[in-house]
């Protein structure tokens, strides 16, 4: 438990999970709002934004992409949150595209990225594992602000004794 503790608690590791987070979000936000007809043909493949609606949703994602990864960087308050936001809503649609067996792009970076249904269930499980680094951060922060306090000590109760 100490030793979770001593890792949780690294300032090293937050900068380093906070950094990398906010620059995959400020970089696939960038590449799609280059080529935004590209990302809104890869977005109408999953049939599920209306056609009238696909040109704001192509600016509006990877707007709200680049300004979350830049706020998370810069510690603005309230982007670990739409980060968060943002990786729960691609987890389901590509759930989603999964279970339908679609053999497209995730739309995740780039329209040669990933392609395919093990494209998809790549880039599903590329994003749990950012949804462990979010809650990585949300631990930190709360570790930070004394809140966990009260969790750890409840660990430590539930800890089996050694005879």
């Amino acid at each position: 438990m100490r030793y979770f503790r001593i890792i949780i608690s690294s300032r090293w590791l937050y900068w380093l999970i906070r950094f990398a987070l906010g620059s995959i979000f400020v970089y696939a936000g960038f590449i799609k709002l280059i080529d935004p007809r590209a990302f809104a043909r890869i977005i109408s493949q999953y049939d599920l934004v209306p056609e009238i609606l696909l040109a704001p949703v192509a600016i509006g994602i990877p707007s709200l992409e680049l300004l979350a990864g830049l706020g998370l960087i810069l510690n603005i308050r309230g982007s670990l949150g739409v980060i968060f936001g943002l990786l729960v809503t691609f987890v389901f649609v590509l759930w989603y595209g999964i279970l339908r067996n679609l053999e497209i792009d995730c739309g995740c970076f780039t329209a040669q990225e990933l392609r395919g249904l093990n494209g998809l269930k790549n880039a599903f499980y590329r994003d749990l594992i950012m949804i462990t680094g979010v809650f990585y951060l949300f631990l930190y922060s709360r570790m930070r602000s004394g809140a966990a306090s009260i969790t750890f000590s409840v660990l430590e109760k539930l800890k089996p004794r050694r005879n």
